[in-house]
């Protein structure tokens, strides 16, 4: 018989698990193809690279899966006689869910029996009007995030539904490629005639592009070998001529180079546009090349996030959510993020995504990581339907996490756990991932609401979406300065954990949140962009404003001078009672009470004398180790 403890324990995950299961979800990390997201066929969920690579490292050979050609229906025919081997798995547990959820799927297994009848019940299902939607709604999910290429023309779909991100793994990785070049010069309309300067143009205006265009986030994958530093332009440029006249047979060293700058460059742009730069670390592609497609990779032990504290101290403004392929990596994840105000954990990435990782992962970070820097999870997914299972599990072990951790060990309500897993799951998501478009001073003013969480960046003239009408207006929005709303450490705290939103739901405009201001407020409802016609109406007197500066001429100095002159003393020395001056050898400084005499001997100097040069240099002492790790003596002295 279960103790009292327990089933109090059991009764709060449920409740809290309910709880955090009614938050209407923003997806930060997906491949979702905007034109495309919901599945079609059960082939689209049954050829996820989860299902066909561990059928075939449970034995179905590779060609059976990829055959040229092969119908949607065959494909799934042979993926069932493999399924069997999978049912422990948590991913097996996504299917039986997705079915379940959205195809009426009642039996315990996918079997030879009976695939063909869910097959076309979830066909049936798919093809009916407004499949996307019904998924979303379902899947109680507001909006996901995409996973753009960076010549992608974000045009044809809802971006307020469908967030764009841009993804930089081909620049920064591939640039030696030629049609990686010729891409990069067709989308952005800069020549790139060799220099660094036009190649940083084509970068800068694929930015104007996306940010223009709702993006919330630069993202890349990286391999474990790369370490981001600073490359000096004379470096750069060589790497460049070099990769140019050698393309894809370049030296690595060469290519390496001008990886870096580029990423480097990347980071900058991050820093002037306002942009988070996701990264995710640490996968070895084509480890396994004979294996099925997407199922090649895998992560890298021996990567460290000491690779990346150059470019962490380098831009402190720059919000960095990490995500890292290993569980064996967390604790270092967690370590820096406790450390550096600009790192972020992000989600639990491919392998370190089942249940048993995330549960260690999650309590590790809930419980050291400070609550506003936690991005609690995103699905990756391909398709919509796998959206909902993918953060379903996370619920559950989140709601066990708080119920065992929090209220039963802590002695926390279950209310203040929620309050914890509604930050983690959403708000965070809406404070870290803002529009740099939306602005923030126009928002509190809309709003009434100074205390909000959502606190956006510089601001727009499209009063539907909250996004510029096209690149030129963003242009002309950075030409300004913009630093000055900064926060110190580009974070602000969440002040309330309620589901507060932007716009509809999250992400909508100044205009989209105005219109729900109470119209009985007694300032009434102010339009942050009048028409005239408005103006009129209001009948409220232009506000003049004239230059009230005076010239100033003698009649006015004369007018503001001070009637008694201040009383400096002798300063120039030519008194009477002074004939020497302050310079003559009968002259003395009076020291102020308590002060004494400063005589330098060899103690008290801290320059010292190079015995070779004679160059003055500060000692360092033999037991100062800070150059060890590349930072100079007594920077992190506590």
């Amino acid at each position: 018989m279960a103790s009292s403890a327990a089933r109090d324990r059991s009764s709060a995950r449920e409740t809290i698990y309910q709880a955090i299961s009614a938050i209407r979800l923003i997806d930060p990390h997906t491949h979702i193809n905007p034109y495309s997201p919901a599945s079609s066929t059960l082939a689209d969920i049954l050829g996820y690279h989860y299902y066909t690579e561990l059928v075939h490292s449970a034995g179905m050979p590779r060609q059976e899966i990829e055959e040229p050609g092969i119908s949607p229906r065959e494909l799934v025919g042979r993926m069932v006689h493999g399924l069997g081997n999978i049912t422990n798995t948590a991913n097996y547990h996504w299917l039986l869910q997705i079915c379940r959820e959205f195809f009426d799927f009642t039996d315990d297994a996918i079997t030879p029996d009976n695939w063909e009848s869910l097959f076309d019940t979830a066909e049936e299902k798919m093809n009916g009007a407004g499949w996307a939607q019904t998924v979303l709604d379902k899947s109680n999910v507001e909006a996901v995030f995409l996973t753009n290429d960076f010549d992608d023309e974000l045009e044809g779909f809802d971006s307020s539904t469908y967030i764009p991100c841009l993804r930089t793994d081909d620049l920064v990785f591939h640039l030696a490629k030629p049609e990686v070049r010729q891409r990069l010069e067709r989308c952005s309309g800069v020549p790139l005639d060799g220099t660094l300067s036009s190649l940083r143009a084509a970068l800068e205006q694929r930015f104007e592009h996306f940010v223009s265009h709702g993006a919330r986030a630069c993202a890349i994958s990286i391999p474990p070998s790369f370490q981001p530093s600073m490359v000096g332009d004379g470096e750069a440029q060589n790497a460049l001529d070099h990769v140019l006249r050698h393309d894809s047979q370049s030296e690595a060293s060469k290519r390496d180079a001008l990886s870096r700058r580029v990423f480097w460059t990347l980071a900058e742009l991050c820093d002037q546009y306002g942009l988070p730069f996701d990264l995710m670390i640490g996968v070895n592609r084509g480890v396994y090349p004979s294996g099925v497609y997407q199922g090649q990779d895998l992560y890298d032990s021996r990567v460290s996030l000491i690779q990346y504290r150059e470019l962490f101290n380098a831009f402190p403004k720059v919000k960095f959510p990490i995500s890292v392929l290993a569980s064996v990596t967390n604790q270092e994840l967690v370590s820096y993020s406790w450390i550096f105000p600009n790192v972020l954990t992000n989600g639990h990435w491919w392998y370190s995504n089942t249940p048993s990782f995330i549960h260690r992962d999650a309590a590790a970070r809930l419980e050291a990581v400070p609550r506003n820097k936690q991005i609690a999870y995103y699905s990756d997914a391909y398709k919509l339907e796998f959206v909902l299972p993918k953060f379903d599990m996370y619920r559950r072990i989140l709601a066990r996490v708080l119920a065992d951790e929090f209220v039963g060990e802590n002695g926390w309500s279950e209310e203040k756990a929620i309050q914890l897993g509604r930050q983690v799951l959403r708000g965070n998501v809406d404070e870290v991932f803002r529009s740099p478009l939306i602005d923030a001073e126009s928002l509190d003013i809309a709003s009434g609401a100074t205390d909000s969480p959502i606190v956006v960046g510089p601001s727009s003239d499209d009063g539907d979406s909250g996004l510029a009408d096209d690149d030129s207006e963003l242009s002309a929005f950075l030409a300004g300065d913009s630093d000055e709303s900064d926060d110190q450490d580009g974070f602000a705290t969440v002040t309330d954990d309620s589901d507060r939103t932007v716009g509809s739901e999250s992400f909508g405009s100044v205009g989209q949140l105005a219109e729900t201001i109470d119209s009985s407020d007694e300032l009434g409802f102010l339009d942050p962009i009048p028409t005239a016609e408005e103006v009129d109406a209001s009948e409220v007197p232009d506000v003049v404003i004239e230059d009230a500066s005076r010239g100033f001429d003698a009649t006015t100095l004369d007018a503001d001078a001070d009637p008694e002159p201040l009383d400096v003393g002798d300063l120039l020395g030519e008194s009477d009672d002074n004939p020497a001056g302050p310079d003559s050898p009968g002259s003395s400084i009076h020291m102020l009470a308590g002060d004494g005499e400063f005589k330098p001997d060899s103690d008290s100097m801290k320059l010292k004398p190079d015995p070779m040069t004679g160059e003055l240099h500060f000692p360092v002492g033999d037991d100062d180790d800070d150059d060890d790790i590349g930072f100079g003596a007594g920077v992190f002295d506590k």
